[in-house]
């Protein structure tokens, strides 16, 4: 079957609230052949007792096909105007809790802004880990702007087997991105709650510890700020917990006291900070160069109670590293060391939260 036998063979499933077929109304998109066959379906204006009898009609239409659900609860292409619009079957924030009792450890990597290197981090983090002996699995839950392929080098697609998504390998860890399920070239233009449930259903529809043994931790790249993504996984992922990275710089720190603040009020223990860019090491001469100051995060732990994880500099290797895919992580160097330092320190972290947990 090719793209186009896909897609034909959807255009045969009309959509129930639109009146045209799936494909037209937009109700069906991301249709994909990359790792077998898959699309994403939006079930946002659907009456709940019709969207059972569309997914069963579409099963029928592309048997084996892997389905990406999401809702945005507008009325669909096409609706009558002034036609009441059913609520969707299921938005984001009622969907349940997300169930990982195989996975010891759920660690979200945040930041209140973009543009500091968490995603680096967060990637680094994981292989540094699975480096050390645990098994570990990094989900990209930055939905609209997907790193993780490029840093850890995997740019396949992801399959799927008896219903669920199998997530990709690389450098010791499993992985999964919404770049994996969607073309190269194809931008995600979702609404925060769409964005929310995508995150939400790679957690929980991923074979993350299918057929293996229990994972020891799951790093979540998550989207900088504080918005749908972030209050899904405090709300419905059980047992998180939150990474803050940050740049020493004042205008950074402002945010990420602000992410700080946030997982807090949701109850989303905190077990660390990590200082990106701490310093600049000159490639040619070696020197040190505060570019962003130095040591702002160190004094934000200390004023706000958080553990801190370490100082990551800026350097040469590791931004040639990210654009390569080969984990600083995994290379000498003054950035590959202070990232694995980093990963240790939350390594002990966690198991001190574990043993205090045990005592009570």
């Amino acid at each position: 079957m090719t793209e186009d036998d896909l897609r034909a063979a959807l255009r045969a499933v009309r959509d129930p609230a639109a009146g045209a077929d799936v494909v037209a109304s937009g109700r069906v998109s991301g249709i994909t052949m990359r790792g077998g066959p898959g699309f994403v379906l939006d079930v946002g204006g659907i009456a709940p007792g019709e969207v059972d009898a569309l997914r069963t009609a579409l099963d029928a239409a592309a048997p084996g096909a892997r389905i990406i659900t999401t809702a945005t609860g507008k009325a669909p292409t096409g609706e009558a105007p002034g036609a009441k619009t059913p609520p969707p079957k299921r938005m984001p924030h009622e969907t349940p809790p997300a169930r990982l009792p195989d996975v010891r450890h759920i660690i979200a990597v945040a930041s209140g802004k973009g543009g500091v290197g968490k995603s680096t981090v967060a990637a680094n983090l994981a292989v540094a880990l699975a480096a050390a002996g645990r098994r570990v699995g990094l989900l990209d839950a930055d939905i609209y702007g997907p790193s993780v392929p490029t840093l850890l080098g995997c740019h396949d697609r992801a399959g799927g087997e008896r219903g669920r998504i199998v997530p990709l390998a690389a450098h010791g860890v499993k992985l999964l991105s919404i770049a994996a399920l969607t073309k190269p070239d194809q931008a995600v233009i979702w609404r925060g709650p769409m964005a929310a449930s995508a995150m939400m259903q790679m957690l929980s529809d991923a074979a993350w510890t299918e057929g293996d043994e229990a994972l020891d931790a799951l790093v979540i790249d998550m989207p900088p700020g504080t918005g749908d993504i972030q209050l899904s996984l405090a709300q419905k992922v059980p047992g998180a917990k939150a990474v803050i990275v940050s740049t020493p710089q004042d205008l950074a720190l402002i945010d990420a006291e602000k992410a700080i603040a946030m997982f807090r009020k949701v109850d989303v223990p905190i077990v660390g900070l990590i200082e990106n860019m701490s310093t600049f090491i000159c490639p040619a001469c070696g020197t040190a160069t505060d570019i962003f100051g130095h040591g702002g995060a160190r004094d934000t732990s200390a004023a706000r109670g958080v553990p801190f994880l370490g100082a990551v500099p800026l350097t040469m290797a590791l931004r040639e590293s990210a654009d390569a895919g080969t984990p600083a992580a995994l290379a000498d160097g003054e950035a590959g060391d202070a990232l694995r330092a980093a990963a240790t320190a939350l390594w002990e972290e966690l198991e001190s939260l574990d043993a205090a947990d045990d005592r009570r």
